[in-house]
């Protein structure tokens, strides 16, 4: 398979530089990366001791010539200093492939390296990977791509794991071979592998960040986790990174459910206790994103902790970016559904006064990827406020609070970051007020238990839809009783919110390795994404085949909306013949009925997180 990914950077950095650092998380690719260019000569420190390690490298190092060396493995205890020093004798060009940054480690600032660092391949290269390797069953060329998380080396396990036999339902089985080589692998960073480390970072795993007496393992068992590379040290104590958490956590669901259930239990409850004696806002805010992660419903986890890595910066707009805000807020109505020139309208109005009513996420090339329109309520905002509140304005929204109406993210994880920042910052105001038009969103918010106000009276975006008002109070008092209503097992969601799920899932049958975070696989016969899909398209052709005339209207709106070609609601509506408000109308109904057409119920919240 061609591999192209960081290449050219690499090989630009190999002409211009002595000694160049290749860095990259476990399973980026680094080895085959690094192999592609014209090494003379190579050697690998993994599993040496340090003082072997550094013997080994000087002693190629200081061949004289041109040849490049590769210096692969340097992941060990002590590795980074051994090398550095090996190093002092260095007479040829010198490439290190490493798993953190080399320049950071002691010794290393008289060597003064390039640094090139490999991050995850697209969804589309994995993808292309994985079929290059044989897979063609649709939905385990999907879970591999998921499990994967970008890396090739879990791709790569992934697929000899499912053209073993071991069969594209069973995520967990999968999970699990791929998260035994990763601890294989991980082993070489411990100057004692093996043992109670790895037991602790599958609980670490489950309860995604956690301090030394939630671990519970002592003083050096945390220090050996905090030295991990797939491990870091966030404000609550230590935190897997992605995807490796979600890996750890699936396959320890899969080997020991009731154990993994009574670990999350146990962290919620800790949790919530920290939060009645914290005082300090944002330390409570931080409790409260960790709950809603610990309640372990699949409609939070599939929102706000997607199983990517956090790559983006979030943080108040600059005054020279209103130009990507307007670009982030296009794309945001299109994806909605909206007319975009009632959008821009909106838009125009939040940015009268500059860009600080929005927030952004950016990539680690400082590029905007998402955008929050977050605006503290007072006499200032009103105007831009209101005509998305209406006859909801009075008593919604206390002064000081924050008003959200509009978020949007390019991607799955700068979305999740974007709309954490967005309950992070309203724990800090207190309250917060949304008005939104979002199908998805809604059913978020109904999630989260906000507190519904109804529809305002007019279609805004003109989608055929009226915005939604719903409203929460995030008072400190109140906090730890909202985190218990949310926490594991407290029950199950309101019925009302199938159509919205049904909905999702139509708008995911595309990706069905995003569908394994459904409620709807909690449903008899719906028990992995490729029957849901089978389901859903099934579903839809029945309908659009009813005798009753709007049945089949209904019907054959979702199948050229969802099962189509890629078109807007206003394309699809033109393409049938319909007003805007007959076509919304008949869009609800068939949601409405494929709804009642579930095979029959059992309760969405509090299950374990399939796929994940």
């Amino acid at each position: 398979m061609k591999i192209t990914h960081g290449l050219d950077a690499l090989l630009a950095a190999v002409a211009a530089h002595p000694v160049v650092n290749l860095c990259g998380g476990l399973g980026t690719g680094k080895s085959t990366l690094a192999r592609r260019l014209p090494v003379a000569s190579a050697v690998d420190l993994s599993g040496l001791p340090a003082d072997m390690a550094r013997e080994r490298t000087a002693e190629l190092a200081a061949v004289p010539g041109d040849g490049l060396l590769l210096v692969d493995g340097v992941d060990g205890p002590g590795h980074a200093e051994a090398v550095a020093e090996a190093l002092d004798a260095r007479a040829r060009p010198v490439l290190l492939a490493s798993r953190r940054p080399l320049r950071v480690a002691p010794g290393w600032d008289r060597h003064d390296p390039a640094t090139v660092p490999l991050g995850p391949r697209s969804a589309a290269a994995v993808e292309e990977q994985v079929r290059a390797a044989g897979l063609t069953d649709p939905e385990a060329v999907a879970l591999a791509v998921r499990l994967a998380g970008g890396l090739p080396l879990l791709a790569e396990l992934a697929c000899r794991e499912l053209l073993s036999g071991t069969p594209a339902d069973a995520p967990g089985a999968v999970a699990d071979a791929l998260a035994e080589e990763v601890v294989r692998r991980l082993d070489r960073e411990h100057a004692r592998p093996g043992g109670r480390h790895r037991h602790a970072l599958r609980l670490l795993a489950t309860v995604r960040a956690g301090d030394e007496r939630l671990l519970a393992g002592g003083p050096d068992l945390f220090s050996a986790l905090a030295g991990l590379t797939v491990v870091r040290r966030e404000p609550l104590g230590l935190a897997v990174r992605e995807p490796y958490r979600s890996l750890l956590e699936l396959a320890y669901a899969w080997r020991r459910p009731g154990a993994h259930e009574g670990v999350r239990k146990r962290a919620a409850d800790y949790r919530r206790a920290l939060l009645t004696e914290r005082a300090e806002p944002r330390e409570q805010a931080r409790l409260v994103e960790q709950g809603l992660f610990l309640s372990g419903d699949p409609v939070l986890r599939d929102a706000l902790f997607p199983p990517v890595d956090d790559a983006a910066l979030v943080g108040s707009a600059r005054p020279g970016e209103a130009d990507a805000i307007g670009r982030l807020m296009h794309s945001w109505a299109l994806r909605s559904g909206f007319d975009t020139r009632r959008a821009e309208r909106v838009t125009e109005r939040w940015l009268e006064d500059g860009t600080s009513s929005f927030h952004l996420a950016r990539d680690r090339d400082g590029a905007p990827v998402a955008l929050a329109a977050l605006l503290p309520v007072g006499s200032e905002t009103a105007d831009g406020i209101e005509p998305l509140l209406q006859q909801h304005a009075e008593g919604t929204v206390p002064a000081g609070g924050l008003f959200l109406g509009a978020a949007f993210g390019t991607d799955a994880g700068a979305h999740a970051q974007i709309l954490r920042h967005v309950l992070v910052r309203s724990v800090l105001a207190g309250h917060l007020v949304v008005s939104t038009a979002s199908p998805d969103y809604q059913l978020l918010l109904r999630t989260l238990s906000f507190r519904p106000h109804g529809a305002v009276r007019d279609d805004v975006y003109r989608c055929g839809r009226p915005p939604e008002v719903y409203s929460h109070d995030f008072a400190a008092a109140g906090l730890p009783g909202w985190m218990r209503r949310l926490a594991p097992g407290a029950g199950p969601g309101p019925a009302a919110d199938l159509p919205a799920l049904v909905g999702r899932a139509l708008a995911l049958v595309r990706e069905p390795d995003r569908l394994a975070g459904s409620p709807l696989l909690a449903r008899p016969g719906l028990s992995t994404p490729g029957s849901l899909c089978d389901w859903l398209h099934g579903a839809v052709r029945a309908l659009a085949a009813s005798g009753d005339a709007a049945d089949a209207e209904a019907g054959a709106i979702l199948a050229a909306y969802y099962l189509g070609r890629p078109r807007t609601h206003h394309q699809v509506a033109r393409s049938l013949h319909l007003s805007r408000a007959t076509y919304f109308r008949r869009l609800r109904r068939g949601l409405a009925l494929l709804a009642g057409r579930l095979p029959d119920a059992v309760p969405v919240r509090g299950l374990t997180t399939h796929g994940r």
